[in-house]
């Protein structure tokens, strides 16, 4: 009996976390509501020219009479901000898939792809399993994938001495996507054992040190920043 009641309470705070999208003491954790939250992928403004901040993405927003309720960088991208591997906003394919070999978080194997269909669901799959199809209206491409049907990535070290600041997105069991920063400095290890701990079949690493997120009824509001993709929840006014 006490291993029962000793255990129970540590679910209930990550549900907790989880479901009323708050932040714990060392992630920042925002489940999608896919029937209410929009979501919506950015990279450049009306100008052409990226957001590159997650301020400069705000006053966008805002300035459409509509509001952003949380934004993170999705996705690890090369100079001129120029997303690293495929990335797909409003239906149209913006820049091509990268299935080239090389060092870097990027390459590890298996890399993959976070993609959201017309209909708003959600998926990540590797990258050698993607297949392009016209009902997807956004897609990040980045790498290493943490969490692969439902284990964690084998190339990973409990140990690894590799801190960050790191940030990464899940599938929940209900087919919804979950987006997790860390408050502090983590190993990739221990990114994927908080997805795997908040149940999810597949996660995608995002990017490590240059992590942002936005999310003002969380109490975490971090304007600042230099990406390529932005990935929001938008809400009308």
């Amino acid at each position: 009996m006490k291993l029962k009641l000793i255990f129970f309470p540590i679910l209930i705070i990550l549900f907790s976390c989880s479901t009323d999208k708050e932040i714990n003491s060392d992630f920042v954790i925002y489940p999608v509501n896919s029937k209410s939250d929009r979501i919506e992928f950015f990279w450049k403004d009306n100008h052409k020219q990226p957001f590159r901040s997650l301020q400069n993405l705000e006053k966008y927003i805002n300035s459409g009479n509509k509001d952003l309720i949380f934004a993170m960088n999705g996705g690890m991208f090369i100079q001129h901000n120029i997303p690293k591997g495929l990335y797909v906003e409003n239906f149209k394919t913006l820049n091509p898939i990268n299935t080239l070999a090389g060092k870097g978080n990027f390459y590890l194997k298996p890399n993959g792809i976070f993609y959201v269909t017309k209909s708003n669901e959600s998926a990540i799959v590797s990258t050698e399993n993607f297949k392009a199809n016209p009902k997807i209206k956004f897609a990040t491409q980045s790498g290493p994938m943490l969490i692969i049907d439902g284990k964690i990535n084998p190339a990973f070290q409990n140990h690894s001495r590799n801190l960050n600041i790191r940030n990464g997105v899940g599938i929940l069991k209900n087919g919804s996507p979950v987006f997790v920063m860390s408050k502090k400095e983590i190993n990739l290890y221990s990114l994927a054992s908080l997805f795997k701990s908040l149940e999810c079949e597949n996660a995608l690493y995002l990017d490590g040190f240059v992590s942002r997120t936005y999310f003002p009824k969380g109490n975490w509001i971090q304007k600042d920043g230099d990406f390529g993709v932005i990935i929001g929840i938008i809400k009308e006014k």
